[in-house]
């Protein structure tokens, strides 16, 4: 890092540390912990001074990057779905019969949510802001456009040969698909610990990925073509 004379809003000249040959990575970086710390804290109880701390950053540079800690939640916010985003944007379930695209698509589902609880905790947290800050975000509308177009044409080349049954609504399959994925995180310390069994363990997570495959398959699968 090396320490360089940068100008305020007001014209004045103060020593800043910035990362002058990697300005995108250090703002990366900046989101990444950002991120940890408002799935941890919420948007209120989250600090700036503790993520500049941790990214070894500043206060300014993070005010000069995001505006304000609103911004900053934003951005980490936008960043969280285009993770899973490109993600999806990655497995080329094009190439794939339809049986097997939907089944690669619910499998990354469950294995993104599983990898990545910060993005589960902070949709949970959005979701307590009623959506507040997600709706002034054209980037996380666009986003997600993506993955019902990805959903609505791996339905529709099952429909069209005759291997899913018709009249489903790919919003809907999503909204299905993500309630199981989403839950197996978001309730999954307290289902163990009212039912004594600790569901986040490998064995009952390797479980319960086959059973959510599984479910999904039966629902849309046409039975002949299921067992076929």
């Amino acid at each position: 890092m090396a320490v360089t004379k940068s100008k305020s809003p007001a014209g004045h000249r103060k020593d800043t540390p910035t990362r002058t040959q990697d300005p995108e990575g250090t703002r990366q970086n900046i989101i990444e912990i950002a991120s940890e710390e408002f799935a941890l804290n919420g948007l209120s109880g989250a600090r700036i001074d503790e993520i500049a701390a941790r990214t070894r950053s500043s206060k300014r540079m993070i005010y000069y990057y995001f505006g304000d800690k609103e911004g900053l939640y934003l951005s980490a916010l936008e960043n969280a779905y285009r993770t899973v985003r490109e993600g999806e944007s990655r497995l080329d379930v094009e190439g794939l019969s339809p049986i097997e695209a939907l089944r690669r698509l619910v499998e990354f589902t469950f294995d993104h949510h599983h990898k990545h609880e910060s993005f589960i905790r902070m949709v949970m947290i959005e979701n307590i802001h009623h959506g507040e800050y997600l709706e002034k975000s054209t980037a996380i509308r666009g986003l997600n456009v993506t993955a019902i177009a990805t959903i609505k044409s791996i339905y529709e080349r099952g429909v069209s040969d005759d291997t899913f049954r018709d009249g489903l609504d790919p919003l809907e399959l999503h909204w299905q698909i993500s309630a199981l994925c989403f839950f197996n995180v978001s309730n999954r310390a307290t289902f163990s610990k009212i039912f004594g069994r600790e569901v986040g363990a490998p064995k009952a997570q390797q479980s319960l990925r086959h059973a959510v495959v599984d479910m999904v398959m039966r629902y849309v699968v046409r039975p002949e073509k299921l067992d076929a």
